[in-house]
């Protein structure tokens, strides 16, 4: 396994530094100070030891709630091992990342509802993919944050992460204070809700813990409003997701053709889903971003359906430069808009659906492509 290496050859494997007591005291005091500069939220400090979690992990791998993410059950328990995915490490840095664009109404869930209910011809994207890519953004950022210990103590090994690995990212936000796992399986915060990414940098010095963490469900208590808004029952017990019934699972990593018995409920949403957190009474107290980066991209913000059915394969590669959505390609995105003009024609009448996908229909050469097609075209009952 590669050694990150701050100034020299990122494949050279580095000798953890010898670094005294009261440095390494400072180096954690000083941490979240540097990571507000760099746009993080929150950071804490973890150990390694996540035993505790191999159980529920393998219980959900066994049931076969990872769907087609095949990586997930190729790793195993490396996930819950940070030493075996990355030798050395005996410290975890968390870190939390807010991503509501600065602009953000303070009524964002009302209009995303409304929207979801009553604006079918409307196409639907989760929030964090309007801007840019997160992995991208954190990445730099993280790495930034690593340079900056080294600039304090010399090279020393790490490795930063960014949903970018088989990382146990919520159990170890949680063990580094950041929140606690709601049942939505996402990491809550009191003052913060859960619209905010997490990111991690393994190291291999034994920084003193920061962060005391809260047991699971915290503060959820006898709420259920994330299992009950869940359109395709996802959510199957409280902390468990069956990812194959997930839209955003369906949208972005499920390839070939979306289970029928599904697609009425994907509704307009064609990237992702947030009704989970669009539901979850903490999110009222969700925080903006400062940056940019995640400033909704004008054709992301509030598109309608039709429009983004006009765009060529050019233009969707162009369109979506920089942004998380480019990773599905030409073919799920065309696939989800088909079944979201479906629902739309459905809901509405307009013939104007029917025509764009009855043309559609009859040039497509890709048997998957063709066959939402026509389920699209026979969901107008009347």
């Amino acid at each position: 396994m590669d050694r990150t290496r701050t100034g020299c050859d990122l494949t050279d494997p580095v000798a953890a530094p010898a670094v005294d007591a009261a440095t390494l005291e400072r180096l954690a005091d000083a941490l979240p100070g540097w990571a507000a500069d760099q746009g993080f939220s929150q950071i804490g400090i973890t150990g390694i030891d996540l035993t505790t979690a191999e159980a529920g992990l393998l219980a959900w791998l066994e049931a076969g709630f990872h769907g087609q993410m095949h990586y997930m059950a190729a790793h195993g328990l490396k996930r819950a091992r940070p030493a075996e995915l990355h030798p050395g490490t005996v410290r975890v840095i968390s870190a939390r990342m807010d991503y509501l664009p600065a602009d953000t109404p303070a009524d964002w869930r009302a209009r995303s509802w409304q929207t979801l209910r009553a604006a079918p011809d409307q196409a639907v994207l989760s929030h964090y993919a309007r801007g840019r890519d997160y992995h991208k953004v954190l990445r730099q950022r993280l790495q930034r944050l690593a340079d900056r210990i080294a600039a304090e103590i010399g090279p020393y090994g790490h490795r930063v992460f960014t949903d970018s690995a088989p990382v146990l990212e919520v159990e170890l936000a949680t063990r580094a204070g950041l929140g606690w796992r709601g049942k939505h399986t996402l990491t809550l915060q009191r003052d913060a809700g859960s619209m905010f990414f997490l990111g991690e940098i393994f190291i291999d010095l034994p920084l003193p813990l920061r962060g005391a963490p809260e047991p699971a469900g915290a503060h959820c208590g006898s709420c259920s409003a994330c299992i009950d808004a869940c359109p395709t029952a996802a959510i199957v017990a409280p902390y468990r997701v069956d990812a194959r019934r997930c839209i955003s699972y369906l949208t972005i990593e499920q390839d070939g053709p979306i289970p029928e018995s599904l697609r009425r409920a994907i509704g307009n949403r064609i990237y992702g889903c947030d009704d989970c957190q669009l539901a979850c009474p903490w999110n009222k107290y969700a925080r903006t971003s400062p940056l940019p980066d995640f400033a909704a991209r004008p054709e992301l913000a509030s598109p309608d359906l039709l429009t983004l059915w006009t765009w060529d394969e050019p233009t969707f590669l162009r369109r979506t430069e920089g942004s998380a959505i480019r990773r599905i390609g030409w073919r799920r995105w065309r696939r989800n808009l088909i079944v979201a003009m479906g629902n739309a024609w459905a809901a509405l009448g307009d013939v104007r659906h029917a025509q764009v996908l009855r043309e559609a229909r009859d040039g497509e050469g890709d048997p998957m492509l063709a066959e939402h097609l026509e389920w699209a075209l026979g969901q107008r009952v009347g």
